[in-house]
């Protein structure tokens, strides 16, 4: 089994039934699988073979997926790239990634033309709507017009590689996570499995799709139990909205930062939302206020979904059942059936029950390595088990609790400070909307803590009144010494917080 092959059993039994919008272009399986074979055929036509790279800037489009189940069946290895990148970030990424094939959009044909001098591998360049035709540059529906749409006779095995999706960046130069179809494949089963997902369900995938819970979470699991995808190419409270009612969506899915901004769009409550019956949420804290004001929102959703996992995971590694969502407060779940996941210290000894380690996890949905970097991935991958960066504790009954990255531990005065147990606090005043915990050098203790707190509408709050909240529910040395109200928080594609932009900038 492979990627590609997913859709073509979709195709086969449910012809007709509808596959995916996006924008006013709609697709049953019959046509979606057509246009995916016909661009297959274009590949292997151009000389793909086996491993060959295939990069994407696109936008969230059904240029792009169909991209992806081209490349999968062609037995080439798909790229995207964040459409949010500068040239030179687009430059090392297809560079990096030793990238033959490059398809962007028309909106990216400027950063195209100033970096393209500068692209060592590429060797074909395909735009989606050129417009006027440009020299060497073919133009994708033509493109499309010209190949059969028989399905391609490579063999491609779970062994072989997929995906290569690269990480954001943080601690240096990004990581390029290679991912098999064996990989995807696992993934998907364990999201069926621990998602509870059934045929017919009508999905709105938000985020954008050169992340891995996007891509492999959301979207591929809606061709693999067939329903219907509806992508949104930007996201707008009011046009997410719209889209619910109209296209009457079962499955809605995004980080809370995503949520909050829904839940605060004015006449939010006049739109009708009775079909949405699973709602999940993943990338940092969901706080319980604003999980009771989502059930509320969507009578019909019984409880929340909430995920935890990481690009090098395909990308899951727990999930929260929405039936423990209301008796798990800041859960996110059991680890997935396929998946076996311990919390260890740094010496990777298994701690004991209720104590914080990191977590590290192995199983068939874990990542083949990084890409050209093997000291990365030897140590990433030591002992055979995925190390997550993630600091966790387990509860006797095995549901997993996420307490922060390592690297955003605060140490202070010698003891260990946690921001995300900070933030769980304060998400619980009244007046905070959202907030972000992190660590300052102190010339006294080393570290010192610092809260980025932005009110609710209309909320008026004073520093040392957040401060003595903190006092009253953490032990004083946890308290922010220094806190800072802003209009928003500086947050990445998947919804998390930028914090080293907090702490080099703000």
């Amino acid at each position: 089994m492979n990627i590609g092959e997913i859709l073509a059993l979709a195709a086969h039994k449910y012809p007709e039934h509808l596959a995916l919008v996006a924008g006013e272009k709609r697709f049953n399986f019959h046509e979606f699988n057509s246009r995916v074979n016909r661009m297959s055929s274009a590949l292997l036509q151009w000389g793909l073979n086996r491993g060959d790279k295939v990069s994407v800037l696109l936008v969230n489009s059904h240029h792009f997926v169909e991209l992806y189940f081209a490349v999968a069946k062609a037995g080439g290895v798909f790229v995207p790239v964040n459409f949010r990148s500068v040239g030179q970030e687009v430059i090392y990424t297809l560079n990096h990634s030793d990238a033959r094939f490059f398809f962007f959009g028309c909106e990216f044909t400027q950063i195209v033309h100033d970096i393209r001098s500068n692209l060592t591998a590429v060797e074909f360049f395909i735009a989606v709507d050129q417009l006027p035709p440009a020299p060497n540059i073919f133009d994708y529906e033509s493109v499309l017009g010209q190949f059969p749409d028989k399905e391609p006779e490579v063999s491609v095995n779970e062994q072989d590689e997929c995906q290569i999706l690269y990480t954001s960046g943080t601690t240096g130069k990004p990581k390029g996570a290679v991912l098999t179809h064996g990989n995807i494949l696992w993934n998907l089963m364990n999201t069926i499995l621990g998602r509870e997902e059934k045929e017919g369900e009508v999905s709105l995938v938000i985020g954008p799709l050169y992340h891995a819970a996007p891509l492999n979470h959301h979207f591929t699991v809606r061709i693999a139990v067939p329903g219907t995808t509806i992508l949104v190419k930007e996201f707008s409270p009011r046009q997410v909205m719209e889209a619910i009612e109209r296209e009457k969506v079962t499955v809605i899915s995004g980080a809370p930062a995503m949520y909050m901004m829904l839940l605060n769009l004015p006449g939010v409550e006049t739109y009708d939302t009775r079909s949405v019956t699973k709602c999940t949420t993943g990338a940092s804290i969901l706080p319980e206020e604003t999980k009771n004001r989502l059930l509320k929102l969507f009578p019909n959703v019984k409880g929340v979904y909430d995920v935890y996992g990481c690009t090098e995971a395909s990308p899951l590694s727990t999930i929260l059942k929405a039936e423990d969502s209301l008796r798990k407060q800041e859960c996110v779940g059991r680890a997935l059936p396929f998946l076996e996941v311990r919390i260890v210290d740094p010496n990777d000894r298994e701690v004991v029950t209720g104590d914080v380690g990191e977590l590290i996890c192995r199983g068939p949905n874990v990542m083949k390595g990084y890409y050209k970097d093997p000291e990365a991935t030897a140590d990433t991958l030591r002992g055979g088990w995925l190390h997550t960066g993630d600091l966790g504790r387990m509860d006797k009954d095995g549901f997993i609790y996420i307490v922060d990255r390592k690297k955003d531990i605060i140490i202070s005065g010698g003891e260990n400070i946690y921001p995300r147990e900070v933030e769980e606090v304060l998400f619980r005043h009244p007046k905070i909307r959202d907030v972000a915990i992190v660590g300052v050098a102190d010339p006294l203790w080393g570290e010192s803590v610092k809260a980025f707190i932005v009110l609710k509408e209309g909320a008026v709050l004073k520093e040392e009144d957040v401060v003595e909240y903190c006092k009253a529910h953490l032990a004083s040395y946890k308290k922010p010494k220094v806190v800072r109200f802003v209009d928003s928080l500086p947050r990445n594609a998947s919804g998390k917080v930028l914090k080293t932009v907090l702490q080099n900038e703000w």
